[in-house]
């Protein structure tokens, strides 16, 4: 299944006992339509208010007609989320597990502009891209980023493969690509928060290697508002489908 979304108005993807989320929203409309509870398991799990371009998750089900079910389940959810295909895939594919990469996009924009509310972060300070980018091939060559992880998250390692990652500038708009295998909670956050200190001139190149190095989240940037984050692609392998 995949989903787009736009998250300012949920407490992130993961159903959680206060809140509304998108995985819940999903899994009301499921049961109602195929007459029984019908758990998702999603690629990644997004915070509060971050949205997505495209979501995959997966569940179980027999005898409905994907295209259909697509349909049927856009009239019932509301505005703010879409269904835009339902696709069979082998037993064992997970929509977690089995993605090869994920990229998200983080949008920052320097000039006020009420249509961006909620989509974008507006943040007026200067900022320095060449050095930004400098900062990026740095991150792209590490692999430990426990410096960028929430605190008491419960992963068996820090480790990432960074494929992608670099900050662009098109008038007062700015986008800052990563790409990788995986991503830790709070990860891009981090990250961004803090290219956007190095960007001012508030922490060198130097600086930024040590923090790598210390493994030490509170030495890292501040995490970014959510508002400004999405979730962009989910890559999985061509054999995990079925035509």
């Amino acid at each position: 299944m995949e989903i787009t979304y736009r998250g300012t108005h949920f407490n992130g993807w993961q159903t959680q006992p206060n809140g509304i989320t998108i995985q819940q929203e999903i899994e009301k409309g499921l049961q109602l339509l195929l007459k029984k509870e019908t758990p998702i398991i999603g690629s990644s799990r997004t915070d509060t208010g971050v949205h997505a371009v495209q979501q995959i998750a997966h569940f179980d089900a027999e005898d409905f007609n994907p295209a259909q079910l697509a349909y049927k389940l856009n009239a019932l959810l509301v505005k703010d989320i879409a269904i835009n295909r339902i696709l069979a895939v082998q037993a064992e594919a997970n929509a977690h597990f089995s993605a090869i990469s994920r990229e998200y996009h983080y949008h920052l924009h320097q000039t006020k502009d009420p249509f961006k509310e909620g989509t974008s972060y507006y943040f007026t300070p200067a900022l320095e891209i060449n050095e930004i980018n400098r900062a990026c091939e740095i991150i792209k060559n590490w692999q430990n980023f426990e410096c960028f992880s929430k605190v008491h998250t419960e992963v068996n390692h820090f480790y990432c493969s960074i494929y992608e990652a670099k900050w662009t500038q098109t008038g007062s708009n700015h986008l800052f690509v990563i790409k990788a295998n995986r991503f830790l909670r709070g990860m891009v956050r981090a990250i961004v928060g803090t290219l956007i200190d190095l960007g001012q001139g508030r922490m060198s190149l130097d600086e930024l290697q040590g923090i790598l190095e210390s493994n030490d989240r509170k030495k890292a940037g501040r995490a970014v508002p959510a508002k400004g984050l999405y979730l962009q692609e989910v890559n999985y392998p061509n054999e995990i489908y079925i035509d």
